[in-house]
Formats: structure tokens, sequence, C-alpha cells
């Protein structure tokens, strides 16, 4: 039996009528959630981001798009594989060709005995059986998708870190065009027409000739680039991080990503930033936070500390009576947010550190501090179990 097409519209999550712009949102949002970068070694990741990516390429394209959206497949050929599956009437088993009769008879002047005219354009237009060379469409680049990492303070402070991308370039041989110039030749495939013709079942398809495209001549095609007007260069890009980035920033390249075809415009770069631990500063958001050792007789009477902050030393000031696992929070010691314009806090918890009891007089000492408090600070638990 053959595989169930894909469902392209559940594939990025979006309703049949979503706009482009909501198509591209949800492309962007799942392609970097699956990105095989993001997910080394996750299979399941890189077969879904396959799939998205092949959802994207045929939703964001307006004519991949129409044919996929009346015949639930597309295909360069027609029919996947260039032939309908079998045992399903051509391919074409459940669908309704009426209204495409009748629209396509109105949109030709004819009327409705003039249907099966209007019905042969349609497969012309999807299937490329025009007889005439279609018109080269320009496209936009693709987007591309990298990962970063960087430390800790690279992210704080902010800083630009050179990245080798490859991208593909308008060929400098042939400018984009694909051929050397110079005379052309009659396709011997298509005898020079630019159709050929395929049979499915009972049904015959005129279909653009691949090897000349439709145009009944080949060209002297270009030796740098081997006809597709675009090369694949690698080169160094500086990506600027701004002070704040954290992981899972993406960082947006403009006109960075690969070339568009036939002058169009290129993609962009998107950088996703992995930001590596610190020893002991925390990320949480804009906030700092930090465990910091205390003695007993710092938290037990009170005393001013110096505190690590991401900007040096600061004082913090523990009051009598400081319990371990208590936290003090330093504001404006954080991390500055460019779009809130403003600086997170620093949380600094404290951690009470008992002083080693390898000689007497320490452990007298405590045995003193136990006769003055000896009440049992688990008492309020027992009395709740």
């Amino acid at each position: 039996m053959p595989a169930k097409p894909q469902d392209h519209y559940e594939a990025l999550g979006v309703d049949r009528k979503a706009s482009p712009d909501d198509v591209r949102k949800a492309y962007r949002k799942l392609a970097r959630k699956h990105h095989p970068d993001l997910n080394p070694g996750d299979k399941t990741a890189e077969e879904k981001f396959k799939q998205i990516q092949e959802a994207y390429d045929i939703l964001n394209d307006p004519k991949k798009k129409q044919m996929y959206d009346q015949v639930g497949f597309y295909s360069e050929n027609g029919f996947p594989g260039g032939t309908p599956p079998p045992g399903s009437s051509h391919g074409f088993e459940g669908f309704d060709f009426s209204d495409f009769v009748h629209q396509a008879g109105r949109g030709a002047g004819a009327s409705e005995t003039g249907a099966p005219g209007g019905f042969r354009d349609i497969f012309n237009n999807w299937f490329g059986g025009s007889g005439k060379k279609p018109q080269p469409t320009p496209e936009r680049g693709s987007d591309l998708e990298y990962a970063l990492e960087i430390d800790f303070w690279q992210a704080i402070k902010g800083t630009q870190v050179p990245v080798n991308i490859i991208r593909q370039e308008v060929c400098a041989s042939c400018g984009g065009a694909g051929n050397a110039g110079g005379a052309s030749t009659t396709c011997p495939e298509c005898g020079g027409t630019g159709n050929v013709s395929q049979m499915a079942g009972a049904m015959r398809f005129n279909l653009t000739c691949n090897r000349c495209g439709g145009s009944g001549r080949l060209r002297n095609v270009c030796a740098a680039c081997q006809g597709d007007g675009r090369i694949p260069r690698t080169e160094s890009v500086e990506i600027r991080i701004p002070p704040g980035a954290q992981t899972g920033s993406r960082l947006r390249v403009g006109g960075k990503g690969n070339a568009g075809s036939f002058g169009a415009a290129a993609g962009d770069l998107y950088i996703t930033v992995r930001v590596e631990d610190h020893p002991f500063f925390r990320r949480n958001g804009d906030d700092i936070e930090i465990a910091l050792p205390v003695r007993v007789d710092e938290a037990g009477l009170g005393t001013k500390i110096e505190v690590p902050t991401i900007d040096g030393r600061a004082m913090l000031k523990i009051p009598q009576g400081t319990q371990s696992g208590q936290k003090f929070r330093m504001r404006d010691k954080g991390v500055f947010n460019a779009r809130k314009d403003r600086r997170g806090d620093q949380i600094v918890e404290v951690m009470v550190q008992t002083p080693p009891t390898n000689d007497e007089k320490t452990r007298e000492l405590l045995r003193e501090l136990a006769k003055i408090h000896g009440e049992d600070p688990r008492a309020e638990i027992w009395s709740k179990v």
C-alpha cells in the first residue's frame, strides 16, 4: 500500500486558511524547536524537521500550494513518482472535478458545453502542457539556520563573534542566468516542442519537458554553476551578540541566507544562541542567582560581607539570626534588558557553614551553645506528622 501523504497544514500546525505570514511564523517556531543543531543525536527531531521543511517548501510557494490544495499532493511530474497510486482510479478517487470544469469553462469565455477544453487547460497549467516555456519566476532565497555557543560573559556583556557559514551565492561567471551564452540546439527529448506525453492509466497528459524546461532548446550550461545560477561559498559573517543574550535567543542577519533566483532578494541568516554555564552564577531570566557560604558567627551575629556580582564586588548586609537558605535581593545587580530598558536583580542565597570540629576548644564552645539553645529544631515537624 502506498504511504499516506503528509498533511502539510497539520505538520505546521496551521489552518488551511492561514495567511503566508502565519505559515512563515509557524515554520520558524517549529524549525527552531526541532532543528538538528539544537537536538544533536535526536532522530525523531531530525525527521520532524524534515517534515516541517517539506511542508513549508510547498505551502510557501503559491503555485505548489495551489496544486496541493486542489488535489492533496504536489509533484513536479503531476503524480508522486510520476504515476497515480495503484487502484486509485488514476489517483483522483473521490475528487470532484465539476467545480473545476465549470470554472474553467467560464474562465475561457466558453459555455457549459465547452467545459472539456477548460478542463484540459487546468491540467496543462498544472503539468506544464502549454507548449510555451514558462517565464522564470524570481524566488526569494531560502533562510539559513545556525547554532552558536558562547560563554557566560559574552552573553552578559555582548560581543561580536565570527561564524563561518556555507551559503548559495549568485554565480559570478553567468550572473545567475545559468548559461554560458552562445547558440542553443534543438532538444532531442521533445523535438523542440517543449512538451512530452505521459500516460496515467487511460489518461494522457502533456508534461513540460524536463530536459529543456519547456523551451524546446538546449542552452549552453554555465560550467561554474552547472546551470543553477548559484554556487555554494563559505563566508565568515560577524554576528553581533547584544548584551543580555541567553540560551534560545534568536538573532537575524538580513540578506545572509541563500541567494534568490533571477535577481530576487536573498534569504536571511538566523542564529540560535546557546550559553555555557558559569561555575557559580546562575541565570534566571534577567536575574542572577548565587549561593554564598557564611560562617555561623556571621549568620548569628550579623555582619557585612563582600559578594561577587557580574559588575565586580559589592557589599551585602547579613542581619542577625540569618538562617541557612535565606535569600537576599540586590537591586539592579542583574542582567540588562534592552527591551525593558532596565536591569534585573541578583538573588543571594545564604548557606550557613558549621566550623570544623577537629580541636577541643571548638567542640567545647558548641557544647556550651547547645546548653544555651537546647531546643529541638525539628519539633514543629514532628508535631505535624
